[in-house]
Formats: C-alpha cells, structure tokens, sequence
C-alpha cells in the first residue's frame, strides 16, 4: 500500500462512497483509508460496511482515520429526518465496493434493495466499482459467472478482475483476493471519464 504521490492514479470524483463488506480482506480497509486521506486529499470519503464486516474490521478504527463517523448498512431503528438511501446515492460521486463479497455482488445484480446501500447503488447514476473477494471455486461458478455477466450490462458498473490469493482455509492458492485498490480507482475514473457521470447533488 506504500505508493508514493507519484504514482497515485488520476482519480476525478470528490466525494467517495467506500463500501467495506463480509471478506477478510475488509481487514486492511483501515490502511487503504489512510493511503486515500494522505493521496487525495480533496476527495472526501463516507465509510459503510455491513454487519459481516464489522467482524474483520472495526467501525471505530475507520472513524478515526477517515474523519468521518462510519454507518452501518442496516435500516435506522429510529425514525430519521431524511431516508438513509436517498441520501448516500444523491452524495456519492462515485461507489468503492471494497471487498465486494459473493453475495453482496449477487445481491447487486439480482436487484435486491433490502439495505439502505443496496438501495442506494440500485438507484444512482454514479459510477460503481466492485473488487470482489471469492472463496475457492467462487469466480468461475455458474452463479457468479451470470451476476457478473448482469452487472457488465450496466453502464454504471465496473469490477476489477480479483487476484489469485491464499485461502486460509485450503492453504492453497485457490482463492480470489480482492485487486488492489488503485487498480479499482482506475477503472472508475475511467468509468467517470467516459461519461458514466456522478451525483450532481
């Protein structure tokens, strides 16, 4: 993650939603966060994670390096002034999904709204980018194979290829890691750039 300022990829968008959900892999979220702090410092980022991911990582170690209090994707118990959904998808200028597990990114592609997130993506125009993070056997099953397919239909969204990784429960090289957050960066600027567009809010 050490990446010096020269290397740091273009990236346009000034308002990041950065989305960690149930992979391990969440677990380094908190480094990427400084290293986006510390690179973009005119991009302002909103972190939510699921309830798997509080698991692997926690939401008061990403409030306190992202500056911001982190929500969780769950409905509000309490009655809100203004609805959680609407108020992510018109914010965001772009989307991080990152890790992206196998079943958010089924969740994604089937339409499902059933979270204040999954609603929020369904919805807006911004571009979206997914790192998904697959257990052995996961990339090329025929379920994954066909959300992907779905999502490649969506002008809005891009997924980073994920990467050869060790599955801690095999031993074996036969999972797939989440690719690094740069190469996820790139893919949405380069989204952005050909007109995938973000919140004008």
């Amino acid at each position: 993650m050490n990446q010096s300022p020269m290397t740091l990829p273009e990236f346009s968008p000034k308002r990041l939603l950065l989305v960690g959900t149930g992979a391990l892999g969440v677990s380094s979220l908190p480094g990427w966060l400084g290293w986006l702090r510390e690179g973009y410092p005119d991009v302002e980022t909103w972190v939510v994670l699921t309830r798997q991911a509080t698991s692997f990582v926690t939401p008061a170690a990403l409030t306190a390096i992202g500056g911001r209090a982190v929500l969780l994707d769950a409905w509000p118990t309490e009655p809100q002034v203004a609805a959680p959904h609407v108020e992510l998808g018109q914010w965001a200028e772009a989307v991080a999904v990152y890790p992206a597990t196998f079943h958010f990114t089924s969740r994604l592609a089937l339409g499902l709204a059933d979270t204040p997130v999954m609603l929020a993506l369904q919805c807006t125009s911004a571009p979206i980018g997914l790192a998904p993070a697959l257990p052995p056997g996961g990339l090329h099953s025929h379920a994954f194979q066909s959300h992907l397919a779905a999502l490649h239909e969506r002008s809005n969204v891009v997924v980073a290829e994920p990467e050869a990784g060790l599955s801690t429960t095999t031993g074996r090289l036969d999972a797939s890691t989440a690719a690094p957050l740069p190469t996820l960066l790139q893919l949405i600027q380069k989204r952005w750039s050909e007109g995938g567009g973000g919140s004008t809010r």
